[in-house]
């Protein structure tokens, strides 16, 4: 799951309107933020196996960002950032919170057995990966539908320009960068691309919230 995870943000920001883009966008990817950093220095693990359908991670140790237990911790963790450090209203702060406990479950659908339900414990995964076609289909759907809340909620509060089509052409292109240029180089590569993918959408939604607020 890769731009699936922003249908989270979208629908939240269409739902909960009060939180800065920006919180729920890298909210919704803030496990995988995460993950990057403990692969690249060395805690958690993973590599690359071309064979594999649909794609190539082997996702061999990372209970820490996504085991279940984690992931609850992430959330509370976010939620309560954005309500004492960010001072968002609590609605609002408990919108992040899902946000970023939604990609636990996003992660089900179409991972192979390796999210862990507990440290040391069995690990599940639907396995949707290794269909492509269903999955991708899945991934674009899920953003569809949540842009569509989003353009709608938005349209309401007298909200136009550039910016809302772009952010979705930014994903769509995110996207289908993933599915047509597949990793070449080694495991750390990958991460680090990974890493600045998600960095780039938390990046743009910042500059769409500092845009709105010049703007009033």
């Amino acid at each position: 799951m890769f731009v699936g995870h922003y249908a989270a943000a979208l629908a939240a920001k269409a739902v909960q309107p009060k939180a800065p883009f920006w919180t729920y966008v890298l909210g919704a990817q803030a496990v995988d933020v995460a993950w990057a950093v403990l692969v690249l220095v060395g805690v958690e693990k993973m590599s690359l196996d071309p064979r594999l359908p649909g794609n190539p991670l082997v996702l061999s140790y990372m209970p820490y960002t996504h085991g279940l237990p984690a992931v609850a911790a992430w959330a509370l963790a976010a939620g309560l950032a954005a309500r004492f450090l960010l001072k968002l209203p609590r609605a609002a702060a408990i919108a992040v919170g899902l946000v970023v406990a939604s990609h636990w479950g996003l992660d089900f659908l179409v991972h192979r057995p390796d999210l862990p339900l507990g440290f040391g414990g069995p690990k599940v995964g639907l396995g949707w990966w290794n269909h492509p076609a269903p999955e991708q289909a899945l991934e674009m759907g899920l953003l569809a539908v949540a842009a569509t809340a989003w353009g709608w909620r938005r349209g309401l509060q007298g909200h136009s320009g550039w910016t809302t089509p772009l952010f979705i052409v930014l994903l769509v292109g995110l996207q289908l960068v993933s599915i047509l240029a597949p990793p070449t180089g080694g495991a750390p590569q990958m991460v680090i691309a990974s890493l600045s993918a998600y960095l780039l959408a938390a990046l743009f939604a910042w500059l769409m919230d500092q845009t709105e607020r010049r703007g009033r």
